[in-house]
């Protein structure tokens, strides 16, 4: 039906069009001239595509080349496989997703099956019956009073201040909707978090929202946010995959009054957060700092997250947990290929240690010391399908949590400008020229129908292993190329 629409619409500029040439020139250019203007008031003001709101009549050129030559795009421009950070493959999926539209792929995969990187499932000749609906994951060890039960798909960390105004308030009313959380990210929370999506509250290095004078950490601020009840879990940050150990920076061109006002910084100015925290500076500072943040949030949920870089570090803390008894509630594991706003070229390329294995290591050394029973584990990068979903618990990970995903389903085109307070979707900037494309009451939608849609697409991947459950997936099920034999991740452990 859409198609048909867009058709029509195509074929009414070409006959006007045509219309306007056999009269030219007074008649011809005057209706080339109401023609243009019409459509520009109509792009203005509809609230389904973000581009055409912010660019009327020349968004069309973006359309149009979708619609008259897909294949001058895939060829010429960037074939389905082609694309980075993210391939056009997973972009439409995602999107595909996003708007609830046709599930099915056309003409087989596009996949090189015997690339070194491919990676694939094994599947039952008897599937199990699908599970009716997903199921959830209770975060809290035995010091927590105040458990959650989790989606197993959810929102990554992302600031205000990183993303807009209308991104972060349309991802929080699709975690409230959907019934999944909403990680706030390092910048704090705004009255933009506040539309009912269950919150957890990244603390970074900076302390946003609970930041003395000096740039410490201001247990009084924290206690009183910590306690609100759309907070249910707590999260230090140590380090994320696309700068591990160099810290965040958002730019002064997005460093507004409003935005250094939730951040307790001057405004218009770059905000750099620390690399490291100041309130901890070994495993055995970390540990108590979750024992405080969980005695002043009164017994909510604490974890930390990270990206793997020296080994031996993580295995102290593990240590630690043993000898001390504070064990967090969770451990959220990032990987190199993580995404950011703004990160220097060398950090993303070459520090830390990649996603799958990072979350392999982190698994088995919880494992070796008798943790991971008690501790969740929560993987976040590169997560953007159902078969993602399911090789991340088959490793080991409890829930898994998306950021550029999410971006994308909002409406994200990966025009590369997340630092430059450019974005032209209105996803990754604060200027109000581009923040209005993006309408709150149609994107919200968006991102609920690709959570919904990777969950449902799960427990049918889940069904066709054999499994109707997942406790029963395991490293076995999943197969990548080593040397020129296919083993298992069981056997390459």
């Amino acid at each position: 039906m859409k198609e048909s629409i867009r058709f029509t619409f195509i074929a009414f500029v070409i006959i006007v069009l045509f219309i306007g040439l056999i009269t030219w020139p007074l008649i011809g250019l005057i209706t080339i001239i109401v023609l243009i203007l019409l459509i520009g008031i109509r792009d203005f003001y509809q609230k389904k595509h973000t581009i055409l709101r912010n660019f009327p009549v020349l968004g069309h050129m973006r359309y149009l080349l979708e619609m008259i030559s897909p294949e001058l795009h895939q060829y010429v421009v960037e074939s389905d496989t082609d694309g980075k950070p993210i391939d056009r493959n997973h972009r439409s999926y995602i999107y595909s997703r996003a708007k609830n539209q046709n599930k099915t792929h056309p003409f087989g995969t596009e996949l090189d099956v015997n690339e070194r990187n491919y990676k694939w499932m094994h599947h039952s000749i008897y599937p199990a019956k699908k599970l009716e609906s997903p199921p959830r994951v209770k975060i809290g060890g035995a010091s927590c009073t105040q458990p959650y039960e989790a989606s197993l798909f959810n929102i990554s960390a992302m600031s205000f201040g990183a993303l807009s105004k209308n991104a972060i308030k349309a991802l929080n009313l699709a975690a409230k909707e959907g019934g999944f959380f909403h990680d706030t990210g390092e910048g704090g929370i705004s009255k933009y978090h506040m539309n009912g999506g269950d919150l957890v509250w990244e603390i970074g290095t900076g302390y946003f929202g609970c930041r003395s004078e000096n740039g410490g950490f201001d247990p009084e601020k924290f206690q009183e946010k910590a306690n609100w009840d759309q907070v249910k879990m707590i999260e230090i940050k140590i380090s994320q995959g696309a700068k591990p150990g160099h810290g965040g920076v958002l730019p002064a061109a997005k460093n507004d009054e409003e935005i250094a006002e939730i951040r307790g910084v001057k405004p218009h100015t770059d905000v750099l957060s620390p690399p490291g925290h100041s309130t901890f500076q070994d495993a055995k500072g970390l540990l108590d700092f979750v024992e405080q943040l969980r005695f002043l949030s009164n017994g909510k949920p604490v974890g930390f997250k990270l990206s793997i870089g020296n080994r031996e570090e993580f295995i102290e803390i593990c240590k630690k947990m043993g000898e001390t008894g504070i064990k967090p509630d969770f451990i959220t594991i990032d990987g190199a290929e993580g995404g950011t706003g703004a990160a220097p070229i060398d950090f993303s390329n070459y520090v830390g240690m990649p996603w799958e294995s990072a979350l392999i290591f982190a698994i088995d050394t919880l494992k070796k010391f008798g943790l991971k029973d008690e501790i969740k584990v929560i993987t976040a990068t590169k997560i953007f399908t159902s078969f993602d979903v399911f090789k991340a618990l088959c490793i080991g990970a409890d829930i898994c949590n998306s950021a550029r995903g999410m971006m994308l389903a909002l409406g994200c085109i990966q025009a590369l400008k997340c630092n430059t307070n450019e974005c032209p979707t209105g996803v990754a900037t604060n200027d109000p020229r581009f923040v209005r494309g993006l309408v709150v009451s149609e994107k919200w939608q968006r991102v609920k129908n690709y959570h919904e849609n990777i969950l449902e697409d799960f427990l049918e991947l889940l069904a066709a292993s054999g499994c109707d459950s997942v406790d029963q997936l395991n490293r076995s099920m999943i197969y990548k190329k080593s040397g020129e034999s296919w083993i298992s991740y069981d056997e390459s452990a």
